[in-house]
């Protein structure tokens, strides 16, 4: 059946035959033979393998057991904090409830992102754990600000703070981040949902070193600034992180060229390794979750060149050498299809 679409990134796609054989957990099906370009057929994934699975199904595992500790402890710690007066404590379980909350979302999106491709949800879902782990971020920056805020109100008048049950609590709340910590550290770094939830049990660590800290110096000296001085410095020291991290999830959601590569090198280099192979436009590289990369592109081919050769040699160009499984290839002859349009070289 002949059709026109829009593509991924929102734009027009042309009409050129291929049959897609989807491999992994997403449905198959059939574009259906279009008019105007040479047929060809290509098998491609957004799975990386029974690998790829196996490793999501351990860091869902490793999630949800870091999201029952952090959720249990935080209890324990928001009460010691408002019995003991300490802002440190107290900021550290706001940051462990929001931690709890986002390391339950981000179980939630390993655990949707293994379901398959539906008709309207044709790359499946894992661009959720991409909009997960930005959503972290901002949860982070808004913890921070609050930290801040309440910091500097303490500074002017600070309260009593109890030395001993705060020291008691901040050890058991650095235990406790230790253990998750080292349960997510195992698993996948390449995963931005993964390291959104580590940059979380992260930030609890520090929040529970600067409390005993700031319990030592109180119980030493009975100098009580200290609790809201080292509070704001958690939060300027985890600022940056989650910076880092928003940075990195915006680019995907809005399916910039990944940081690994290089679009323009990387129709060069088919240009010149690929026989029959005129030149690239029209190219375009993303990335679904940061990890599984994509591309579409127009191949102008020599005449009397071989479409299927050339667009066969292409993907497996860009699947050996560029990391890109998933390739959309139109062969063209002579004229772009969308002469109209500007070339992006």
């Amino acid at each position: 059946m002949s059709q026109s679409h829009d593509g991924p990134k929102g734009r027009k796609t042309h009409d050129h035959t291929h049959d897609h054989d989807h491999d992994g957990d997403h449905a198959g099906h059939d574009h259906g033979r279009h008019p105007g370009h040479a047929s060809h057929g290509h098998s491609h994934g957004h799975d990386h393998g029974p690998g790829g699975h196996v490793h999501g199904t351990a860091d869902k595992t490793r999630v949800l057991i870091a999201a029952l500790l952090t959720g249990v402890f935080m209890i324990a710690e928001a009460a010691g904090g408002f019995i003991t007066g300490s802002l440190a404590l107290v900021a550290d379980a706001g940051h462990m409830l929001t931690d709890s909350i986002a390391l339950w979302l981000a179980w939630y999106a390993f655990r949707l992102g293994e379901r398959p491709a539906t008709g309207s949800m044709t790359y499946g879902f894992g661009r959720v754990k991409t909009l997960i782990a930005y959503t972290n971020g901002i949860t982070i920056f808004a913890i921070a600000v609050w930290i801040v805020y309440e910091a500097i109100l303490r500074f002017m008048d600070p309260p009593e703070v109890l030395g001993g049950p705060m020291l008691v609590v901040a050890v058991g709340g650095l235990l406790v981040n230790i253990a998750a910590f080292f349960v997510l550290h195992r698993g996948d770094r390449e995963s931005l949902n993964m390291r959104g939830a580590i940059l979380h049990v992260l930030g609890d660590m520090l929040g529970s070193a600067a409390a005993i800290a700031a319990a030592i110096i109180i119980l030493w000296t009975g100098w009580t600034p200290i609790d809201p001085i080292l509070s704001v410095l958690v939060a300027v020291l985890i600022l940056s992180t989650a910076w880092r991290l928003m940075k990195e999830a915006a680019h995907v959601l809005l399916e910039g060229v990944p940081a690994s590569l290089d679009r323009d090198a990387i129709a060069r280099d088919l240009e010149g390794a690929v026989t029959g192979v005129k030149n690239i436009h029209h190219m375009h590289v993303w990335s679904i979750d940061g990890s599984k990369n994509l591309a579409t592109l127009h191949a102008c081919l020599n005449d009397g060149s071989d479409a299927v050769g050339a667009v066969g040699a292409i993907k497996k160009r860009l699947a050996a050498r560029h990391g890109i499984a998933h390739a959309t290839v139109e062969p063209e002859f002579g004229a772009c299809a969308d002469a109209g349009a500007a070339h992006q070289h």
